[in-house]
């Protein structure tokens, strides 16, 4: 039986927050008899720490992690990957949009295997945010070598993978750059459609204008980075 930790990255998702750890825990308990769930509060002024610190107060296999600033979501995810304790890891959004029950699919990762869950195109984005997926997909296949569906949804990793990375961004792109090292790593991917469920509350953060300026830079950015990783690999 495999051990996982799961976080569960927020920013001021009050209205769902409890709702997806009381959704994730069976699904753990279901797994395994060894988990973690991290909620990571990204600094949300709206009362989701609270209800956070409620939850860790409630069950002992849940843990807060509380950024004194919002960092985004590329910290976030590294607040989970650096303080993931058991075999698997994997991260679900606070909103509700990802459906725990999906990993039920998977109680056994092959070891040197990752599983990247992809959506359906999303007929609700604006046309703006879908443009926006379609340049982001193909510069990872270009540039990347990163051919999957979905390299910004949830995925499940092997822990000890990601430790012998040596991640460098902090941006959204920090799961483009785990990907890239995957694959070139040879690491077997395993893709598999997902549910994507309506927001339990609130509204989209949405894509502004300095998020995808941010991201286009840190693509060219993780361009050298793979090359300097690709080199490293190569003298050992």
């Amino acid at each position: 039986m495999q051990t996982w930790s799961i976080g569960v990255v927020c920013y001021n998702e009050s209205g769902s927050l409890n709702k997806v750890v009381e959704q994730l825990r069976p699904v753990l308990q279901q797994l395994t008899n060894t988990f973690e769930i991290i909620i990571v509060d990204d600094h949300s002024t709206d009362g989701s720490r609270e209800i956070a610190k409620d939850l860790e107060k409630k069950y002992p296999e849940v843990k807060l992690i509380f950024h004194e600033a919002n960092k985004g979501i590329g910290e976030a995810l590294l607040s989970v990957f650096n303080n993931a304790r058991y075999e698997n890891v994997g991260v679900v959004p606070g909103d509700g949009q990802f459906d725990p029950a999906e990993y039920l699919r998977f109680p056994d990762v092959p070891k040197d295997h990752f599983v990247s869950f992809y959506r359906k195109e999303n007929t609700s984005y604006s046309l703006f945010r879908n443009i926006l997926s379609f340049f982001n997909k193909q510069l990872n296949k270009i540039f990347l070598g990163i051919n999957l569906r979905d390299v910004n949804w949830t995925k499940i990793y092997k822990t000890d993978d990601l430790k012998k990375l040596d991640l460098q961004l902090k941006s959204s792109l920090v799961e483009s750059e785990i990907c890239a090292k995957l694959l070139f790593l040879r690491k077997t991917v395993i893709e598999v459609q997902s549910k994507y469920l309506p927001r339990l509350h609130g509204v989209s953060k949405g894509a502004s204008s300095g998020i995808v300026k941010k991201a286009l830079n840190d693509t060219w950015q993780l361009v050298l980075i793979m090359r300097k990783f690709k080199k490293s690999i190569k003298k050992h």
